[in-house]
């Protein structure tokens, strides 16, 4: 699943992103959702959020998972 609807994004999902200094090469990171930072419930390129480790970047794809954290 993609990143570019907020609705599928919820706090402790398991997500990729890329950084803003990683977009030239997409290289991903991958992490748990501590906040979600973009306001509009669509963003093309994909919705921005915070990780728990604290880094920032735009969801790519969202991990199916059981376990969220919280």
């Amino acid at each position: 699943m993609n990143g570019n609807k907020q609705s599928d994004i919820k706090i402790g999902n398991q997500v990729s992103i890329v950084q803003k200094h990683h977009q030239r090469t997409e290289q991903l990171t991958k992490g748990i959702v501590e906040k979600i930072l973009t306001k509009s419930d669509y963003h093309p390129h994909g919705i921005k959020v915070r990780l728990k480790s604290g880094l920032v970047g735009r969801v790519k794809s969202i991990q199916k998972n059981d376990n969220k954290e919280t």
